[in-house]
C-alpha cells in the first residue's frame, strides 16, 4: 500500500512527457496561424488604405463638380446654399476619413500583437529543437525541460506602443479639424469674393 502511494506521488511530481513530434507540430501550427493572421491584418490595412484613396478621389471630384457648376456671377447672399452643402460634405468626408484611420490603427495594433506572439512561438520552437538536439532520448521531450510549458499566450505590446497610437490618432484628428476649418473658410472666400 505504501508503494502504491509513493508511485502515485512520483507520478504526479514528474513533468509530463510530450512526444517530440507533437511538441514541434503544435508550435509549428501556432507559428503558422499567427503568420497567417499577420498577413491577413496587412491585407486589411492595405484594403483600408485603398478605400481611403478612393474616398479622397471621389471627394475631390465632387468638389470640382460643385465649384465648376457654380456661376461666377453668384452674389454672396445666394451662395449660402452651396456653402452649406460643401460644409456638410466636408464634415461627412472628414468623419469617414477619421473612422478609416481608426480602423487602420486598430489593424496595425492587432498585427503587432500577432507579430509578438509569432516571435514568442518561434523562440519556444527554437528552444525545443535545441533541447531535443542535445538530449539523449529522441522519442520524448519533457515539457518542463523544453520550455516550461508549450503554451504560447497571446502577446500584447507595451503601454508605450498603445500610447503611440493614441498620440497618432490625436494628431490626425487635430489635423482633420484644422483642415475642415480651412476648407470651409476657403469655400466661403471662393464663392463670396
Amino acid at each position: 500500500m505504501a508503494d502504491y502511494d509513493n508511485d502515485e506521488i512520483d507520478h504526479h511530481q514528474r513533468p509530463p512527457y510530450i512526444p517530440k513530434e507533437t511538441a514541434l507540430q503544435a508550435l509549428n501550427t501556432i507559428i503558422q496561424l499567427h503568420f497567417e493572421k499577420t498577413l491577413e491584418k496587412k491585407r486589411a490595412i492595405d484594403n483600408q488604405k485603398k478605400k481611403l484613396h478612393k474616398l479622397f478621389n471621389l471627394f475631390f471630384i465632387f468638389l470640382a463638380v460643385i465649384f465648376a457648376s457654380l456661376s461666377s456671377r453668384l452674389q454672396c447672399r445666394h451662395c449660402w446654399g452651396p456653402i452649406g452643402l460643401l460644409t456638410f460634405s466636408h464634415l461627412i468626408f472628414y468623419i469617414s476619413v477619421a473612422q478609416t484611420l481608426r480602423c487602420i490603427n486598430g489593424f496595425k495594433y492587432q498585427r503587432r500583437c500577432h507579430k509578438l506572439t509569432l516571435g514568442l512561438a518561434t523562440e519556444k520552437l527554437r528552444f525545443v529543437k535545441n533541447v531535443v538536439a542535445s538530449s539523449a532520448v529522441d522519442d520524448e521531450v519533457s515539457a518542463a525541460a523544453a520550455a516550461g510549458d508549450l503554451e504560447v499566450p497571446y502577446q500584447e505590446p507595451s503601454e508605450d506602443y498603445f500610447g503611440k497610437f493614441k498620440r497618432k490618432w490625436a494628431l490626425h484628428f487635430g489635423f482633420l479639424i484644422l483642415l475642415y476649418a480651412f476648407m470651409v473658410s476657403f469655400s466661403v472666400v471662393v464663392l463670396c469674393f
